[in-house]
C-alpha cells in the first residue's frame, strides 16, 4: 500500500525573496538541477510546496522561495514576503546591475479544467528542465506537478514554473526573469 503525498493548502502559500542565498536543506528538496554561465550561476529546486531559486551574479546572491507558510525559514536578509493569492508582478533592480522581474498567477478551477490541465502538463513535462511527479494522495486523484523550464542567454535567465495542487485544483504559475 502507497502512501500519498499532500501538498499544502493554497491559501497557506507564500512568495519569499531573499537578499543571500538560503540553503535548500531547509526545504525538502525533490529534483534540482544547475545553470552555469560565464556571468552568472543559478540553481534551481523543486520542493514539496513550490520552489527555490538562487541566483549568483558577481558577489550578489538572491533566492525565490515559494513554500507553505508553516515552512521554517530565515528572517535575515528577507528582501519581500507575499501570500500567493490571484496575480502579482514585482521588478527589482540592484545596485550591481541585477534585474529581478517575478510574475505569479494562482488560478483555481473547475475540476473537469483541472484534469485538462494536468495533462496537459503531463506532456509538456518532457520538455521541462526539472520535473518532479508526487504521488496522488488517493487513488482517484491525480498526482500533483512541478516542473520548471528555462530560456538562458548569456545575461539572462527566465524561468517558468508550474505547480499544481489536485485537492484545491489550483495551479501556481511563475515567471521569474534575471538580467545581468
Amino acid at each position: 500500500m502507497t502512501v500519498g503525498f499532500a501538498r499544502p493548502k493554497v491559501a497557506d502559500l507564500v512568495f519569499h525573496l531573499y537578499d543571500r542565498s538560503v540553503h535548500p536543506e531547509l526545504l525538502h528538496v525533490f529534483a534540482e538541477t544547475e545553470v552555469k554561465r560565464p556571468l552568472f550561476h543559478a540553481r534551481i529546486h523543486i520542493c514539496e510546496a513550490g520552489h527555490l531559486i538562487s541566483f549568483r551574479y558577481l558577489e550578489k546572491t538572491i533566492t525565490e522561495v515559494t513554500t507553505s507558510k508553516d515552512q521554517p525559514l530565515p528572517r535575515r536578509k528577507r528582501y519581500m514576503e507575499r501570500r500567493l493569492v490571484g496575480n502579482r508582478d514585482e521588478v527589482i533592480q540592484f545596485p550591481n546591475g541585477l534585474c529581478y522581474q517575478m510574475s505569479f498567477n494562482l488560478e483555481l478551477v473547475s475540476p473537469e479544467i483541472f484534469l485538462n490541465l494536468h495533462q496537459e502538463l503531463l506532456l509538456d513535462s518532457r520538455q521541462a528542465d526539472v520535473f518532479f511527479q508526487f504521488p496522488a494522495t488517493n487513488r482517484f486523484a491525480p498526482d500533483a506537478l512541478s516542473l520548471i523550464r528555462t530560456e538562458i542567454g548569456s545575461r539572462s535567465l527566465l524561468l517558468h514554473t508550474f505547480h499544481t495542487f489536485p485537492e484545491n485544483c489550483a495551479i501556481l504559475r511563475t515567471q521569474t526573469l534575471f538580467e545581468v
